[in-house]
């Protein structure tokens, strides 16, 4: 069974946010493990750690995955990368810390470069970024990107190829955005749309390589490149892919997380809508 979650505030300490998740019903939440607009933080104190963990262990919430600032931009070709890479590797000792296992992060822009150009920078900065923090336990999930401006990794080839250049599969994978792959031109709704893009997952990611599902309808039309979150059954997408993906066994223990937004129905109308349509 799917586990079943959304991204929740840290705020007032990063322990916070499993009692949101746990008030929510979740069973895998997603955070941010620090200020994401901001580049540097100091890295998680021991009694933080240890309260977050405790927290966490004291819960019903299987799994925790953390979200990278989106400052970074592993694809460019300025001095930001550099700071990127830096705070990638800080990004992945806090994930360690905190006993995350899984680090969700966009690929980047190539502002222009070109595509090509824009993978090559970003499979070797997130190589220059493992292998700082080498033998440690957390992966990093590349997200499909919608394809909007310059953005690098709106196709599950592009990520395919960071991948394979990266080398070691112990430490990196996917998250798959359903807002954003429709958006990138993935037809997404009805069985066979549906199967045929779980094909092209497993031929070219692998099924294993899927650490977690980001759950959002889409305001745009299929093909728009246009990132723009809606509430589920609310967009273009509507509600019959989500109940396929929350039963579908192939996604046992993986966390499909809500990103909609916080208005109404909120996030506790559109995880209520999500058990209903995985059955319980």
């Amino acid at each position: 069974m799917s586990l079943i979650g959304a991204h929740v505030s840290v705020a007032g300490g990063l322990w916070k946010a499993i009692e949101r998740g746990e008030s929510l019903g979740c069973e895998a939440i997603q955070i941010f493990t620090k200020n994401q607009l901001q580049w540097l933080t100091p890295p998680v104190s021991e009694s933080v750690a240890s309260r977050f963990m405790a927290a966490w262990g004291r819960s019903t919430i299987k799994k925790v995955v953390a979200h990278a600032s989106y400052l970074l931009n592993l694809a460019s070709d300025t001095e930001k990368r550099e700071k990127s890479i830096a705070a990638l590797v800080e990004e992945v000792a806090r994930c360690e810390a905190l006993g995350i296992e899984d680090l969700v992060l966009h690929p980047g822009s190539h502002l222009g470069r070109g595509l090509e150009y824009g993978r090559q920078r970003a499979a070797e900065g997130l190589v220059r970024a493992l292998e700082r923090t080498a033998g440690m336990r957390t992966r990093v999930l590349l997200e499909t990107m919608s394809g909007q401006g310059h953005s690098v990794g709106s196709t599950i080839e592009d990520l395919a190829w960071i991948l394979e250049r990266v080398g070691d599969p112990s430490r990196v994978g996917v998250c798959l955005d359903t807002c954003h792959l429709f958006a990138g031109g993935y037809e997404l709704r009805g069985r066979s749309s549906y199967d045929r893009f779980v094909r092209a997952v497993e031929k070219h990611i692998g099924l294993v390589n899927v650490g977690c599902w980001h759950l959002n309808d889409s305001t745009a039309e299929m093909g728009s490149h246009i990132d723009r979150h809606q509430h589920l059954g609310e967009g273009f997408i509507g509600l019959e892919l989500f109940s396929r993906i929350v039963a579908d066994p192939r996604w046992e223990d993986i966390p499909c997380l809500l990103e909609t937004p916080k208005g109404l129905p909120g996030d506790s109308g559109n995880l209520a809508l999500l058990r209903k349509l995985r059955g319980r």
